[in-house]
């Protein structure tokens, strides 16, 4: 498992779930950003996939505040539910999530990573290095794109 992280100029600690109140702590980030404020029904936000995928949750000064999940699916590391709450948004939160999630997908000796970004996000991903590869779809109502990246 890997270590948890604080950045240098961060105030958030990114820990891969170990514990049950780990995992709820990144369900209830989850629901606060994608069932709460984006309208996603709850029973396409957790699915079936979370009983087997790597959690991630980020806190400030012991406060959930970010989440994320990470599946290996083909050639790729998959990175899925990357979510900060509204009032930690702007802090480069998201991306640090983003590159642990990088780190440990080359852990794992992945060299890509994938995403299905909400198209309002798409130039953040692009910012990090994901390549749109698909044209526009809908998931659970709102518009995405695929995006792959080179580890």
């Amino acid at each position: 498992m890997k270590p948890s992280v604080l950045g240098r100029d961060k105030h958030m600690e990114i820990r891969q779930v170990a514990s049950p109140q780990e995992k709820d702590d990144a369900f209830h980030v989850r629901r606060v950003v994608f069932v709460d404020e984006q309208n996603v029904p709850e029973d396409l936000e957790i699915d079936e996939h979370d009983d087997t995928a790597v959690h991630l949750v980020g806190y400030e000064q012991d406060e959930p505040i970010a989440a994320a999940r990470l599946r290996f699916v083909g050639d790729y590391g998959k990175l899925e539910r990357i979510c900060v709450k509204r009032p930690y948004r702007g802090k480069r939160y998201g991306k640090e999530m983003i590159l642990f999630m990088e780190s440990l997908i080359e852990e794992h000796t992945y060299q890509a990573s994938k995403l299905n970004a909400q198209t309002h996000a798409e130039a953040f991903y692009q910012s990090l290095g994901y390549e749109t590869v698909s044209g526009e779809f809908m998931d659970a109502g709102i518009p995405h794109v695929t995006m792959t990246k080179t580890l």
